[in-house]
């Protein structure tokens, strides 16, 4: 599949783009707001408006928005451009994946005019047109490294989603070899939930759970090569795949192998038996978790406003891991 990329200048972030980005969904023309995830909006077709029929079929527009999500919350404010981020290191893996497993993208073009049904140019670079897919309820997780929900399965049975794991292993050890992990569904505000693929073969079939495996680890095989040769370790990764309903294949949908669907590390600070350096939002992670947020993560109280220095922070490792990845800067 070719997948049309427009580009993008990075400026550095002002009040008025945190405002528009970070928040709720935007009136697209051309585009009616169906639904909204922690970070993505997904806007269906306004086909009156389109004489009845999309150009390019059976699409939807899915908007990267700037919003952080970090503890089961949605934070404020946003990071400036990070929603650009995903969508264009997530466009730059697809076609390094594209070998591997077709995917959802069917183009990025910027509207002509507004309305013509195109990618309307307020999102332009943070958004793309894509198949609509019957999406399979599961995350799609591989492990390369023992880490985070993994690591504390481990510790408490010696397993991860029931596939055993030699003793001795600590926070950041190489896995003998990749292992899927997947886990439940949750919605905004509720826990992902790790399950054994037994558990997944039962909910959609043996056949289609065992191809959801395969597929996300020949993903991770390919991505954690590129990524180690460019420096950067590949620990782990969530991806979602759906069915086409127009030919029955199983497609690579939703964003892939970003700062927030996977842990990126620095390759050379690589240190097994200690929290690793990561290209994603840990530095707000350990902010709010640190006496300086003054929050509480077991109340019912929700998490204070990021400070400036935390954003700007935060911004500049995700613009550090599509730079260190793709080997050019974001444009």
């Amino acid at each position: 599949m070719s997948i049309v990329t427009e580009t993008h200048d990075v400026d550095q972030p002002g009040a008025d783009q945190d405002d528009a980005f970070a928040g709720g969904p935007l009136d697209l023309p051309g585009w009616r707001h169906v639904y909204s995830g922690k970070v993505r909006d997904l806007y269906a077709p306004d086909l009156p408006a389109l004489g009845g029929v999309h150009p390019l079929g059976d699409v939807v527009l899915v908007v990267a928005s700037d919003r952080l999500s970090a503890h089961d919350h949605v934070l404020t404010p946003g990071i400036p451009d990070k929603g650009v981020v995903l969508t264009q290191l997530s466009l730059w893996w697809f076609e390094q994946l594209a070998d591997v497993v077709d995917n959802h993208v069917v183009s990025t073009e910027a509207s002509a005019e507004p309305g013509d049904g195109l990618v309307p140019d307020v999102v332009a670079g943070r958004a793309m047109i894509c198949r609509r897919l019957e999406m399979f309820p599961v995350e799609c997780v591989a492990r390369g490294y023992l880490t985070g929900s993994g690591l504390a399965e481990y510790r408490a049975s010696g397993e991860v989603t029931g596939i055993p794991l030699p003793a001795g292993l600590v926070d950041g050890s190489r896995l003998p070899e990749p292992i899927f992990t997947p886990a439940t569904k949750a919605e905004v505000g509720e826990h992902d939930e790790n399950v054994p693929f037994e558990e997944v073969a039962r909910r959609i079939g043996d056949d289609a759970a065992t191809r959801l495996r395969d597929l996300t680890l020949a993903v991770y095989a390919r991505a954690e090569e590129i990524a180690r040769e460019r420096g950067v370790i590949l620990a782990d990764t969530k991806l979602e795949f759906g069915v086409d309903p127009a030919t029955g294949a199983t497609v690579l949908g939703d964003e892939v192998l970003t700062p927030d669907s996977s842990r990126f590390w620095p390759a050379d600070e690589w240190e097994p038996g200690r929290a690793q350096p990561s290209f994603d939002k840990q530095i707000v992670r350990d902010w709010l978790t640190s006496p300086a947020s003054g929050w509480d993560r077991a109340s019912d109280v929700p998490p204070p406003v990021l400070p400036p220095e935390v954003v700007e922070r935060t911004r500049d490792r995700y613009l550090e891991a599509y730079e260190r990845l793709t080997g050019a800067p974001l444009r």
